[in-house]
C-alpha cells in the first residue's frame, strides 16, 4: 500500500489538469470560447498529465511517485504556458504566434475560401474573458502552478 501523502499527490496530480481540461472544454464547446494557438498548447501538457497520473494507481508505489513527478512537470509545463500566454495577452511581451482559425476547410477551392471567411479568428494577444481581470491563460497559470506545488509537496513527503 503506497504512503497516503502519495495517494493524495496522485488524486491532485489527476484531479487539477482534469478539472482544467474540464473548463477549457466546457468554455469552447458550451461557452462558445475558441481556443487559440497558445491556449492549444497550455492543453497538451494538462492530456499528458491525465495520462500519466492515472496510469500512477495501477502502479507499485516507487514507480507510482514517480510517474506522479512527471506528471507535476507536466502541468507545470502549462502553467508555464499560461504565464507567457497572459504575458502577450497583457501586452507585457509580444507573442511569437498569429490569429488562428478554427476551421478545417473541405470541399471545393471555393467552398473552403467560404469557410475560412466565416470562421472566428481567434487572436492569441486578446482575451476573449477574464475574472478579476485575470484571463483564461492566466487562471491556467494560477491554478496548475499553486497545483504543482502541491502535488510535489505531497509526492516527496514519507
Amino acid at each position: 500500500m503506497p504512503p497516503r501523502p502519495l495517494i493524495a499527490a496522485n488524486r491532485l496530480a489527476l484531479l487539477v489538469p482534469a478539472a482544467l481540461m474540464a473548463g477549457a472544454l466546457g468554455s469552447q464547446y458550451w461557452g462558445g470560447l475558441y481556443p487559440c494557438e497558445m491556449c492549444q498548447w497550455q492543453r497538451w501538457p494538462h492530456y499528458a498529465a491525465i495520462v500519466l497520473a492515472g496510469a500512477a494507481f495501477l502502479t507499485p508505489p516507487a514507480l507510482r511517485r514517480a510517474l506522479v513527478i512527471l506528471a507535476a512537470f507536466a502541468i507545470a509545463t502549462s502553467g508555464a504556458i499560461g504565464v507567457f500566454h497572459a504575458g502577450v495577452e497583457y501586452g507585457w511581451w509580444p507573442g511569437i504566434t498569429g490569429c488562428t482559425s478554427t476551421v478545417q476547410p473541405t470541399g471545393t477551392v471555393e467552398e473552403r475560401l467560404a469557410q475560412i471567411m466565416a470562421a472566428p479568428m481567434v487572436r492569441c494577444d486578446v482575451a476573449p474573458w477574464s475574472l478579476a481581470g485575470i484571463s483564461l491563460a492566466g487562471w491556467n497559470a494560477i491554478v496548475s502552478l499553486f497545483g504543482v506545488a502541491a502535488v510535489l509537496r505531497l509526492a516527496v513527503k514519507k
